[in-house]
């Protein structure tokens, strides 16, 4: 997607050699206008899935997914990173190390949310090493639900997770590749 890949070129901040900031515009400050672009082509390359329920992690996940949702018209569903007091029903859970935060956090979803007559779109952000997307998909395998694919705005395709994912048979739909990080900057696929 051409916007997106003008607005890394443009706002992307590179750190060290693996690491993208995007915060001016994806996951801290957020330009709507471009989220409900980004909306719109995920929508676009998943209508004719039959998507009942679009499913991210908190939350840099949440502001795209929303915009899918909207698109589509179908609810959106988040898993949380910590289960709440509030959240009393019975959860599908996932181990995933959080590699920004350096830590392992346990993603949960009410049980109530997430059904076998689901057929989930996973969002996110971001895409390198899989760990959130492969724990978002065994919250829908543990629901019996039908995964129709994961869409990520930017995929580091240097690192394991896209590859890993796409080898499992799972439908890996990208905005922007990222093939290495240069001297001159982001270098796409």
């Amino acid at each position: 997607m051409e916007l997106l890949k003008q607005r890394i070129r443009e706002d992307g901040l590179l750190i060290g050699n693996n690491i993208l900031k995007v915060d001016s515009f994806l996951n801290h400050q957020l330009d709507p206008q471009l989220l409900l672009e980004l909306g719109r082509e995920f929508a676009r390359r998943f209508r004719p899935d039959g998507v009942t329920k679009i499913l991210t992690v908190e939350a840099s996940g949440i502001a795209v997914a929303v915009m899918v949702g909207l698109e589509l018209g179908v609810p959106v569903l988040f898993a949380k990173k910590k289960q709440p007091s509030t959240l009393v029903e019975e959860v599908y859970a996932a181990e995933a190390f959080s590699f920004t935060k350096q830590e392992q956090v346990s993603v949960c979803v009410s049980r109530r949310y997430l059904t076998a007559e689901d057929r989930v779109l996973i969002i996110d952000d971001f895409l390198a090493q899989g760990a959130a997307a492969k724990a978002l998909v065994s919250l829908v395998e543990q629901a019996g639900a039908s995964l129709v694919g994961v869409g990520v705005v930017v995929e580091k395709a240097f690192q394991p997770g896209g590859k890993e994912l796409r080898e499992a048979g799972i439908r890996v739909e990208a905005l922007a590749r990222i093939g290495a990080f240069t001297e001159k900057g982001v270098e796409f696929v």
